[in-house]
């Protein structure tokens, strides 16, 4: 008996797979989940939903390798009800409506959907949650918040679209979906230490043993991310603080996406701490990132940007054995606490101040780098206290060995995926034990109407002089002499070039034989389908196109 909780897994290589997709933190974090997921699920098997079955394949060899003998199974998105006898799709995105719509035909309570946050600031994601509230979104659906602030960002939102329902449509919105809190999870052991690494990242620096390098894992770019300036400025004022023979050292991990970025990061850095070391390694090289965590003394992460909700980086570094520096920001104000790191204190301005810049990013007139950038420009942290902070740390060996090791404890017992894993598997069961007890609630929608994506041929009904009606009628094959019969003009129509076809060709031609053999008095749909073992909608769709081309007629 399948355990309640589990749950399919909604596959597509954009959501978990950075190597063919692009590193990007949904993705990286994406990666992480399903290895997490495969390793420590207590599950019966694994269920995989993707477009196509073969799209699972990857996961299977995976799963091989992780977890042997538990077996893979294959679900269409096309026929999602078979991901039964489990009963929650889990989904790598807050932005599941689409997916509410796919379940609405087989009834609201067919299966449950759990969705995650990662960046919550795009336009798609904050339309994404008016969608959610006008789908056929059910209480016993989820949407997991990887932070306590995520949650109130959420709850905010939410709270404005549904004054706004009840203004504009007299509506009385419906229960929310679940908002549980459960943070991102990492594989701990990938993060351990390679002091042949790190001695090499060092030498390469040009560190000495009393220097103190700093060092952070994240893209580079100042308008997504983090401005790196005010670091620099903090920096160059703590390294003149130091005693004569100490030196600092910052050594940035990550990728470009443009030489724009490169250059505020590089020129910033040569004009704004000339006396601090410098250095930027390739986050897309594996052992540029393992070297970056096994040589530096300090993580730090000061992210000023509305781009990040988590943070995961500096739970990489907390695994490594590193203190934290790290603005008090978004999730790190959960995840770095005053025994593993510093949160340096963060300002921005009230709402109003920056209505414009919401209403032109809205609006299509600023796009989201200039909507991230422009909000970074206006968030400060706190330039007397990252000093300080930077100052206690450089100073104080005993102290970041102390917060080093109480990180790695930290980790190990609250964000790996051992961890993190049986608390999504909790919040399924819930959702089971809530769909199962509110069934009466279920409503099932007609597949050809539904509001979202009605049938085109239902909703262009007024466009053809009438719609083709089959009951009572036989059809009756034309004399193909001298011209193309179906199999050729299927080939010369090419559907395939196009990567879909109304039918099979095997079964189209299957059902034009059928008639031919039929003779002069025909045969009616009933008799094809019970016949050639096909649903009457199935020849139907068939007999159009047969008429289509003039390969039968109506009797």
């Amino acid at each position: 008996m399948t355990r309640p909780e589990n749950a399919a897994i909604w596959y597509a290589q954009d959501g978990f797979d950075p190597a063919a997709k692009g590193i990007n933190g949904r993705r990286v974090a994406g990666e992480s989940f399903l290895k997490g997921f495969l390793r420590h699920a207590d599950v019966d098997e694994f269920v995989i939903l993707s477009k196509q079955v073969a799209e699972a394949d990857p996961v299977k060899a995976l799963a091989e390798t992780l977890r042997p003998g538990v077996p893979v199974r294959a679900a269409s998105l096309m026929r999602p009800a078979e991901i039964a006898p489990v009963g929650t799709v889990f989904y790598p995105s807050p932005n599941y409506a689409a997916e509410a719509w796919r379940r609405a035909p087989y009834g609201t309570g067919a299966y449950a959907l759990s969705g995650i946050t990662h960046t919550i600031s795009t336009q798609a994601v904050m339309e994404g949650w008016m969608n959610l509230r006008v789908a056929p979104v059910e209480d016993w659906d989820a949407v997991i918040c990887t932070s306590k602030a995520v949650l109130a960002s959420v709850n905010f939102q939410l709270d404005l679209i549904d004054n706004h329902l009840k203004r504009q449509l007299n509506a009385a919105p419906r229960g929310r979906p679940m908002l549980p809190v459960i943070p991102l999870g990492i594989h701990c052991d990938d993060f351990t230490p390679d002091p042949v690494a790190g001695q090499a990242l060092r030498a390469r620096m040009g560190a000495g043993p009393n220097d103190v390098v700093f060092t952070t894992i994240a893209r580079l770019t100042p308008h997504e991310k983090f401005d790196p300036l005010p670091i620099y400025i903090a920096m160059q004022a703590a390294q003149k603080k130091l005693p004569k023979g100490q030196k600092l050292h910052i050594a940035f991990c990550g990728v470009f996406r443009e030489d724009y970025s490169r250059k505020v990061f590089a020129e910033g850095a040569r004009r704004l701490m000339p006396d601090v070391g410098f250095a930027l390694l390739d986050g897309a090289n594996a052992q540029d990132r393992k070297a970056a965590l096994s040589g530096s003394d300090v993580f730090m992460f000061l992210i000023d940007n509305i781009q990040e909700t988590f943070g995961l980086a500096p739970i990489e570094g907390m695994a490594a054995g590193l203190p934290l520096l790290v603005s008090d920001w978004d999730g790190m104000k959960d995840t770095v606490t005053p025994d593993v790191g510093f949160r340096i204190t963060s300002r921005t301005l009230p709402g109003p101040h920056l209505a414009q810049e919401a209403l032109r990013y809205q609006g299509g007139y600023d796009s989201y780098v200039q909507y991230c950038s422009l909000t970074s420009a206006l968030t400060e942290i706190d330039m007397g206290e990252l000093t300080a902070r930077i100052l206690d740390l450089a100073l104080n060996p005993g102290l970041r060995k102390k917060m080093g090791a109480a990180g790695q404890a930290r980790a190990r017992a609250t964000y790996d995926w051992a961890q993190v894993v049986p608390q999504m598997q909790a919040l399924w069961g819930e959702q089971q034990a809530r769909r199962s007890a509110a069934m009466a609630r279920s409503v099932r929608y007609a597949a050809d109407a539904l509001p979202l994506s009605p049938s085109p041929t239902a909703l262009f009904a007024a466009y053809p002089s009438e719609l083709a009606r089959f009951a009572g009628k036989r059809l009756i094959a034309r004399d193909l002499t001298g011209r193309l019969g179906p199999a050729e003009t299927l080939d010369v129509r090419d559907y395939a070039g196009v990567k879909r076809v109304f039918a099979a060709k095997a079964q189209v031609l299957a059902v034009f034989q059928a008639i031919e053999g039929a003779g002069a008095q025909g045969a009616e749909v009933e008799v094809l389908a019970k016949g050639l073992n096909l649903p009457p909608p199935v020849i139907e769709r068939i007999l159009m196109w047969l008429l289509k081309y003039d390969f039968i007629r109506r009797s």
